[in-house]
């Protein structure tokens, strides 16, 4: 089975709270406008001619945790028929449909306002939005057409990029206008005329298209290091949850319940801590201080259940049932 790092996790991103001041240094090109099209549309051939974007892996649809990594998008296009999703999209298909990734990529572009477009396919499981913060910032870095991932052989991956809108229509445009316009045409007739930026991600990059493919990513998301993260994100997708919080803290803080408390005190304490955060309508911040004024209460118990343990049955001078006072007996 293939090992992987966790997904868009760049070296030097410190854990735990300090993770927000890094990302808010390093992350400014995430809040730069672009819009996103997703290439959905394909006949999936090595799987049999399964639903690619609606297997499932780690319980979310493949299109779906595509579409989690580039929420930050002004506007994201779809090229397929509509289907459900976890997030609002737009719609388009090639024509005809089955064109080919040239023909859907101009459908797509065609429905797109945004100076810069990020171009994906829709069977990238590790695809995380600390990704498409990367290939945001490396493009805005130089002058290059696009910037796109690199996979574990250092193959380039064009469906897992972000390009210059305009440089992407002046290529489009010629190779349309020739006999039999972009039906059937492969993607490396667009990207070999443009100056492109690499950027190695051997994780990001893994695309499914084999049913093996499918089984090692399935796999790797229940790995001891990825799971809680993956849990998270699919409750999250699946609540409708946009919040980013500290999960150490609040795992601290069900350690601390449990053991200081009782073992069920732990999932109770944590939702309570969610439904004070709702309550007061705050964020992140809310969660937090619920969190360390719960923790701190943890704290306190635990010690005086500690303190009373210590003092044993004889050791304590507080009145028991049945005395009447210091001499009583």
């Amino acid at each position: 089975m293939t090992s992987f790092e966790h997904p868009g996790t760049p070296a030097g991103r410190p854990p735990g709270p300090a993770a927000a001041a890094y990302d808010a240094a390093h992350g400014a090109a995430h809040d730069a406008v672009y819009d996103a099209v997703v290439l959905a549309g394909g006949g999936a051939r090595r799987l049999g001619g399964a639903d690619k974007p609606g297997v499932r892996v780690g319980g979310r649809a493949l299109l779906d945790r595509v579409l989690a990594a580039c929420a930050g998008a002004r506007t994201t296009v779809v090229v397929a028929d509509p289907r459900p999703t976890a997030r609002p999209v737009r719609w388009a298909r090639e024509d005809p449909p089955g064109g080919g990734p040239l023909a859907a990529l101009d459908a797509g572009l065609r429905r797109t306002t945004a100076d810069e477009v990020l171009v994906l396919s829709a069977d990238l499981p590790f695809l995380a939005a600390g990704t498409v913060r990367r290939l945001l910032a490396a493009l805005r870095a130089g002058t290059a057409a696009g910037a796109l991932l690199t996979d574990a052989d250092g193959r380039d991956q064009p469906l897992v990029a972000v390009y210059r809108t305009v440089a992407l229509r002046s290529a489009l445009a010629p190779l349309g206008a020739a006999p039999g316009g972009l039906t059937g045409l492969p993607l490396r007739r667009l990207t070999a005329g443009l100056d492109l930026t690499r950027v190695p991600d051997p994780v990001a990059s893994f695309d499914c298209d084999t049913w093996d493919d499918i089984a090692t990513a399935r796999a790797r998301i229940r790995e001891h290091d990825h799971v809680l993260d993956e849990w998270i994100s699919a409750v999250k997708d699946e609540l409708g949850i946009d919040l980013e919080v500290d999960t150490g803290a609040l795992l601290d803080l069900a350690r601390d319940a449990a053991h200081g408390v009782a073992r069920p005190a732990a999932p109770l304490t944590t939702f309570l801590v969610g439904y004070a955060a709702a309550q007061a309508q705050g964020g992140p911040e809310a969660v937090a201080e619920a969190a360390r004024k719960a923790a701190a209460l943890a704290l306190r118990w635990a010690k005086e259940a500690q303190e009373t343990d210590a003092a044993g049955p004889e050791g304590s001078t507080a009145a028991r049932p049945g005395d009447t006072g210091p001499d009583a007996g």
